[in-house]
C-alpha cells in the first residue's frame, strides 16, 4: 500500500496512534488505541483505509479497519476491490468501520440522489467479506448537507465478522450532530441482562370459534424432547 501517506505510529500519554494524512479531496484518518487494550502486529494502509492487525486485552485476535472512501462511484468500486483483495492478508475477523459514502438502500437516503450501481457494487463487497451491518439506534441517518440540512443519508457505519457478534454483544448508536455534516457512532458493548422474554398474548384470540381447537391439536402434534 502506499506508506507515503503514514505520518506516524507513537505512544502518547498512554495511547498509540496512527495517522494518515489528508490528500487533496480525501480527508485523512486517525486511529487511537491503548496499548493494554489493543496490541498491534501488522499494518496496512492506503489514503483511504487504514488497517491494523493484533489481539485485544482478552486475547481476542482481530482486524480493526478504518475507511475514508472516495465521493466517485468508480473510486469506490476500486477501493472495494483492493479491500477484497487485501483481506486474505489478514484472516482475523475484521471490524470496518468509517464514512462509506455509500448507501446499502434507498431508504438510507432522503432527498440525495443515488446512483443504483454504488449500491450494487457496495452491498457485494459487504457479501465477499460476510459482515454484518447492524442497526442503529438513536437514530436514522448519520450525515446531513450543511448549508441547507434537508438531505440526509445513512453513509457511517460498523461492519461486523460474526466471529465478533459471537464474542461481545454490542449495541451500535447514533450520537448527537453537532460541528460537522456527520454525527458519531459509538459502537458499545452491552451485557446487561434483562431477564427471560415475557409471555405476550392478546385476548381477543379467546373469542374466536377455533381458538381452542386449534391449540389442543398444535400441542397434541408437538413432538418436545428434554
Amino acid at each position: 500500500m502506499d506508506e507515503y501517506f503514514v505520518r506516524s505510529i507513537w505512544p502518547y500519554e498512554g495511547m498509540e496512534f496512527m495517522l494518515v494524512d489528508s490528500d487533496e479531496s480525501a480527508s485523512g484518518l486517525l486511529c487511537i488505541w491503548r496499548p493494554h487494550v489493543f496490541e498491534l502486529k501488522e499494518r496496512c494502509c492506503s489514503k483511504n483505509f487504514i488497517i491494523l492487525s493484533g489481539t485485544s486485552c482478552n486475547s481476542f485476535q482481530c482486524v480493526l479497519v478504518n475507511i475514508y472512501a472516495p465521493n466517485e462511484v468508480l473510486k469506490r468500486r476500486q477501493l472495494w476491490d483492493t479491500l477484497v483483495n487485501v483481506y486474505p492478508n489478514f484472516p482475523n475477523p475484521w471490524c470496518v468501520e468509517g464514512d462509506f459514502n455509500e448507501i446499502r438502500y434507498m431508504g438510507e437516503r432522503k432527498v440525495c440522489s443515488s446512483r443504483e450501481r454504488g449500491t450494487k457494487d457496495f452491498n457485494e463487497f459487504v457479501e465477499k467479506l460476510e459482515l454484518t451491518d447492524l442497526p442503529m439506534l438513536g437514530r436514522q441517518y448519520t450525515w446531513c448537507n450543511a448549508l441547507d440540512g434537508d438531505r440526509w443519508s445513512r453513509i457511517d457505519r460498523f461492519l461486523l465478522d460474526l466471529k465478533w457478534m459471537k464474542k461481545f454483544s454490542f449495541k451500535k448508536w447514533g450520537l448527537p450532530r453537532t460541528i460537522l455534516d456527520h454525527c458519531p457512532i459509538l459502537l458499545k458493548e452491552d451485557d446487561r441482562d434483562w431477564g427471560p422474554k415475557p409471555f405476550k398474548f392478546i385476548n381477543a384470540w379467546l373469542s374466536h370459534p377455533f381458538f381452542m381447537s386449534e391449540v389442543k391439536k398444535r400441542w397434541e402434534e408437538a413432538q418436545v424432547q428434554g
